[in-house]
């Protein structure tokens, strides 16, 4: 397990590489955005724009995809205020909300003024699918993330909606491999990656589950959104990513951070506070890969030059071995197993190569320096 010199990156990663400077790809990307043309994609993007805008009638220009994060929040407010487009905005209803997660959500609806339509799963069928996930992968979450990328696309498919505005391209921008970002900010191959290739649409059929509950987790075929002139696409190919500033763009609209502070293993306090079931997902990471949230955060600050390595060495080694107890009870019952069974599920998935037991407790092999 080798670790980035500039950023904190180890290349566990997948996607990660780390050259023979000791520089990882995904330092390296940083390194090819400050070379890109940005006025001249965002010239595109608005040539775009122009091209959709009003030629759908009464009904809307584009979707953005919200959680009500800091994220989303900015990407309406660059579509609607930057852009003029008009915009429905679709949101997947988390299982289990936090009150900041409500309270941002309504906040987001009042005071960008926009339309907004919320898909809520049953919980029977969403609980078994990230049981399934969580034993087979170790990945919770890709219930959320399956229904997410295609129930919006069936939105736009059924309100005729031409384009689809999701965030950054994180596969490229936080995996860092230049040769695969994506052409004009295209986000079509967004269903096929890493993470359903470990597990297909049809894994989810069996005893359990039967395909009449599964409409909103399938999504449409390529032939079906392309017939229909439907394009997706990231707006961080368009403009640079940067979550600092997108939360102080979010604060004007209404956007609170967690009232208690950043939870266990985390930096930052207002990062993914719209639900209690994530959490646990990117912990995960942890075990199987060797980082987690504190990492994640700590490399966006470096990237975008708001924190040097020093102080994010420090941070990562202070924060990295906590826990995410607050909503771990939430999960356990959402789940509907024990403690024991959860910690016999994900000490499968915990890698044997970079961990090992010191005074009867885990630790990683290779400690970040």
């Amino acid at each position: 397990m080798e670790y980035c010199k500039r950023c904190v990156l180890p290349d566990t990663k997948p996607g990660l590489t780390i050259d023979e400077h000791g520089i990882c790809s995904a330092c390296r990307m940083v390194e090819y955005k400050k070379t890109i043309d940005w006025e001249g994609r965002q010239k595109k993007l608005k040539e775009l724009c122009n091209k959709i805008k009003g030629k759908n009638g009464y009904g809307y220009d584009c979707i953005v995809p919200v959680s009500g994060g800091k994220d989303s929040i900015y990407q309406l407010h660059m579509m609607k205020n930057v852009y003029g487009l008009r915009v429905l905005a679709v949101n997947i209803s988390a299982h289990i909300h936090t009150a900041e997660g409500i309270l941002n959500i309504n906040s987001m609806v009042e005071n960008l003024d926009i339309d907004f339509i919320k898909v809520a799963v049953r919980p029977s069928t969403h609980r078994k699918i990230r049981k399934i996930a969580l034993i087979k992968t170790g990945n919770p979450n890709y219930a959320e993330h399956r229904i997410v990328f295609s129930a919006v696309a069936r939105a736009a498919l059924f309100y005729n909606v031409p384009l689809v505005v999701w965030g950054e391209d994180i596969a490229t921008e936080f995996g860092g491999n230049i040769d695969k970002t994506s052409e004009e900010g295209s986000a079509e191959e967004l269903i096929n990656n890493d993470l359903f290739r470990e597990m297909g649409f049809e894994d989810l059929i069996g005893d359990e589950i039967n395909k009449n509950e599964l409409f909103f987790y399938e999504h449409p075929k390529k032939e079906e959104l392309k017939k229909a002139n439907i394009k997706s696409i990231y707006l961080g190919y368009y403009h640079w990513w940067d979550g600092t500033k997108n939360y102080e763009i979010a604060k004007k609209y209404g956007f609170t951070a967690r009232k208690n502070g950043p939870l266990s293993g985390n930096y930052l306090d207002y990062d993914n506070i719209d639900e209690r079931l994530c959490e646990i997902h990117i912990w995960l990471k942890f075990i199987k890969l060797g980082f987690w949230r504190p990492t994640d955060q700590c490399c966006y600050k470096i990237w975008n030059g708001y924190m040097k390595r020093e102080e994010a060495v420090s941070i990562v080694n202070k924060l990295q071995y906590e826990f995410p107890k607050e909503y771990f009870q939430d999960f356990l019952d959402f789940h509907d197993i024990s403690e024991d069974e959860f910690w016999e599920i994900t000490e499968k998935w915990r890698n044997k190569e970079i961990w090992h037991k010191v005074n009867n407790e885990w630790r990683l092999k290779n400690e970040l320096k």
